[in-house]
């Protein structure tokens, strides 16, 4: 399964001293290429205040890729992307149909 992963919004909040003292970021998880039948993407969001992570305050130019994906929560995403495309992709459920000549038994 090759699964991609990107930020693809970033909010910085700006406090009076011109730090960051809060991120919302939002990252995009795809599985495979559009098109192909184990093609799945799903997009999660967090909020990430220094006062309960912990992060650096620093200038929003100071700030990496790899310092914003560092203060995400990856690796609940990762288990729940796994999860989504275990049940839709590698797992999905059967599916039932109506047998409508069915005649109830005497």
């Amino acid at each position: 399964m090759a699964v991609t992963k990107a930020i693809t919004k970033c909010v910085p909040y700006i406090n009076s001293n011109s730090k960051v003292d809060k991120w919302v970021i939002e990252m995009k998880y795809e599985n495979g290429s559009e098109g192909d039948s184990t093609y799945y993407t799903s997009t999660f969001n967090t909020e990430v205040e220094q006062s309960v992570n912990g992060f650096t305050l620093k200038a929003k130019s100071s700030w990496s890729n790899a310092d914003l994906v560092a203060i995400c929560p990856v690796s609940q995403w990762d288990a729940v992307f796994a999860s989504q495309v275990d049940s839709v992709i590698t797992n999905p459920p059967v599916l039932s149909t109506p047998d409508e000549a069915f005649s109830v038994p005497s």
